[in-house]
């Protein structure tokens, strides 16, 4: 009888050990997508404040970062919207390298990434729909707090059946 319980109780390590290896890569995918956030948003920040049209996102009419990114719809209160998005991907960061090892951190993550998205998608929105241009960048940006919002979805269920 011993031998089984002695069997089961290496299978049970095997097994949180696999799964706390899984939440670790889960971890450092949010963590790089989260610095490729923060590059973007950067970008897309430099491209607000910048007083010359840029070529290399200028496709046309339909997609030009240049005009999204100067619109009436770049700033919320005085505060440009790619700077938010460089704090927000900087929280996003900060949760999924300093602050990972909490319990609560997982739902942290994954509120913030849902916000991140909401907020995304209503100017992806406003890109498509009232603006009638598309920016290369707020678009990959769009892509990248998708994956993210994915992975803490996933990071969450993980956590949760740990508990």
């Amino acid at each position: 009888m011993r031998l089984a319980v002695s069997a089961t109780t290496h299978q049970s390590d095997a097994s949180n050990a696999t799964s706390a290896k899984g939440v670790r890569v889960i971890f450092v995918a949010i963590a790089v997508l989260a610095v490729a956030g923060m590059v973007l948003s950067a970008v897309s920040l430099q491209r607000h404040y910048a007083r010359s049209a840029t070529a290399f996102c200028d496709f046309g009419e339909r997609f030009n970062c240049d005009i999204v990114n100067r619109s009436e719809y770049s700033s919320m209160m005085g505060i440009p919207v790619a700077g938010i998005g460089v704090v927000g991907y900087g929280v996003l960061f900060a949760l999924a390298t300093l602050y990972r090892s909490r319990r609560e951190t997982p739902l942290r993550l994954l509120v913030a990434a849902s916000a991140g998205l909401g907020f995304a998608l209503y100017l992806t929105y406003v890109e498509g729909y009232v603006l009638d241009t598309w920016c290369i960048l707020c678009l990959s940006s769009l892509a990248v707090i998708g994956m993210i919002t994915v992975l803490t979805v996933t990071l969450k269920a993980r956590a949760g059946t740990s508990e």
